[in-house]
Formats: C-alpha cells, sequence, structure tokens
C-alpha cells in the first residue's frame, strides 16, 4: 500500500515539473524571452509599430545598432500613423546621430505619417511602398469640453491656479479668444520645427516645405513626386540597398534587437499602463501629437 503511494506521489510530481517546464517555454515564446540577435556581420533591424507614445526602447535599439560593429547599416521598418510629439522628436534625434556614423535605410509600410514620416526623414535613403500613406506633415492639438454634460448631471468644477493661462484648454471651461492665441501660437511654433526639419533633412527650400505641409497626406507614389520620399519599393528592397550601401556582397544577415525580457507581471503592467495612457492621452483635456487624424478612418484596398 505504501509503495503504491510513492508510485502515485512520484507521477505527481514529474507531472508538475513537467507541466512547470512547458509553461516557462510557453512564457518565453509569448512573452519574448529569446535574444534574436545573429552572429556576424550584416544589416541592422529596428522597426516602429503603432502609435509612438513613448521613446525609451526605440532609442536603445538604435544606439545598440550604432554601437555595435558587426552592423554595417540599418533598415528601420516604419508602420504608424504618429503620435505625441517629444518621443517622436527623440526617435528623429536617434536616426539623426545613427546615420552620421552608418547608412540607414527606411521602409514604410502601410502607413508613416505625421510623426511616423518625421523619424523617417535622416535616412539617406526612404522607401514607400505605392500605396503607403505617408506625409501629414502637420500637428493636431485636441480639445474636450465637458461643460455642458456636467450642467446636465448637476456638477460643478471649480479651479484655483496660478495664472490665468495655467487651465487654458480645460475640458470644464470654455475656450477663450486669448487661450485660443496662446495655443495657436504653440502649433505654429512645432509646425515650423516640423518643416524646419523636413527641409534639412531631405534639402528642400523652407518655403516648399510649407505649402506641401498643411497636414494633408500623400501616397507613397505622390510623395517621390514631390521629393518626401526616395524611391517606391519594399522591405526586401530596402534591405537589398542597406546591403550595397554597406559593401556587403550577396544578400545581406538581417540582424535584430534582442527581444525584451519580461515577467508576466510586467507584460499585464504594460497593457494596462498603455491602455490608461492612450484613453487619457485621446479623451482627456487636451493633446499635442504628431499624428494623423484617426478622425479620417482607414484606407486600404
Amino acid at each position: 500500500m505504501k509503495k503504491n503511494h510513492i508510485v502515485i506521489g512520484v507521477i505527481i510530481v514529474a507531472a508538475l515539473a513537467l507541466l512547470f517546464t512547458l509553461s516557462i517555454q510557453i512564457a518565453r515564446l509569448v512573452l519574448g524571452d529569446e535574444p534574436m540577435v545573429s552572429s556576424g556581420e550584416g544589416v541592422g533591424y529596428v522597426e516602429v509599430k503603432g502609435p509612438i507614445l513613448e521613446s525609451e526602447e526605440i532609442v536603445k535599439q538604435l544606439s545598440e545598432m550604432r554601437k555595435k560593429t558587426n552592423v554595417k547599416a540599418v533598415v528601420l521598418r516604419i508602420e504608424s500613423p504618429g503620435g505625441v510629439i517629444g518621443p517622436s522628436q527623440e526617435i528623429y534625434e536617434a536616426v539623426k546621430k545613427l546615420a552620421k556614423t552608418k547608412k540607414v535605410v527606411v521602409s514604410m509600410g502601410s502607413v508613416a505619417a505625421s510623426g511616423g514620416y518625421h523619424i523617417a526623414i535622416p535616412a539617406a535613403v526612404i522607401y514607400a511602398n505605392p500605396g503607403t500613406i505617408t506625409g501629414s506633415i502637420g500637428v493636431l492639438m485636441k480639445l474636450a469640453n465637458v461643460e455642458g454634460l456636467m450642467d446636465k448631471v448637476g456638477m460643478k468644477a471649480f479651479t484655483l491656479k496660478s495664472g490665468k493661462f495655467k487651465d487654458a484648454g480645460s475640458p470644464v471651461r470654455a475656450l477663450t479668444d486669448e487661450d485660443r492665441a496662446l495655443l495657436q501660437g504653440v502649433i505654429d511654433n512645432l509646425h515650423t520645427q516640423f518643416v524646419k526639419a523636413v527641409a534639412e533633412a531631405r534639402k528642400l527650400p523652407v518655403e516648399e516645405v510649407r505649402r506641401l505641409a498643411d497636414g494633408r497626406v500623400y501616397t507613397g507614389e505622390q510623395a517621390v513626386s514631390l521629393k518626401l520620399v526616395d524611391r517606391l519599393g519594399t522591405l526586401e528592397d530596402a534591405v537589398e540597398e542597406a546591403g550595397r550601401l554597406a559593401g556587403i556582397k550577396g544578400e545581406p544577415t538581417l540582424l535584430r534587437p534582442p527581444k525584451k525580457r519580461k515577467h508576466l507581471r510586467d507584460y499585464l503592467l504594460e497593457e494596462a499602463s498603455g491602455f490608461f495612457r492612450e484613453t487619457v492621452r485621446r479623451e482627456g483635456g487636451f493633446s499635442v501629437n504628431y499624428e494623423l487624424d484617426p478622425a479620417m478612418g482607414n484606407v486600404g484596398h
């Protein structure tokens, strides 16, 4: 009888150990716990995907590509409608710094607009698909006002402030003419920064860029004719071009940055904070972005 208990105990322990091992392997696959960097010389690959809400991870990857001696050139794949101005500018500066030491080739996916276009411009060569949506060189400030709704439900808001403009753009009071003039000045200054960056990087007259920078979007085909993009081509074309610029013979090896190691807790907290940050950014108060206006809907075929 005791022997049977021992056998059953061993079987249970073995089953639990097997289950634990399988769980670890699944977690590594799901959460990206395996390095992806190949050895030997080749072309680095960095991807910017989705709205640009923060810059830390992308800037880190670009910095690592700049420091690694086996990375001879870098392909930057962009699939983004843009996003928050600060992070977009930080990624732009990191690409610009990388481009001083290594050739950077951009490959645009279905959309690389506004901030997504901004981070592309320091590259030596920019590729887009004929149907890529790009451009949207402009600044978007979103304001919300819930004063009428609060009146209907019998709520009142009170604000104590140190200066008359401290709550400019508040969702609980009407926008004054002075508020509007102040905020428009901020938008105009940020827009000028964007225009100057494009003119410098693309070697175009400032006035010509300003004419193109009224927020409108362009297809990849249109962008090439306007000199906002260099060539039409796919990601494969961009990788081959980077290899040629780096002097690599034959098909270049693609060197990817290691996947960020995450615990399940980190993954869940990241998802929750990302959702909260996006909700606040879109719905609360106001935000200022280099971003393709989502109200335009999706473009595709």
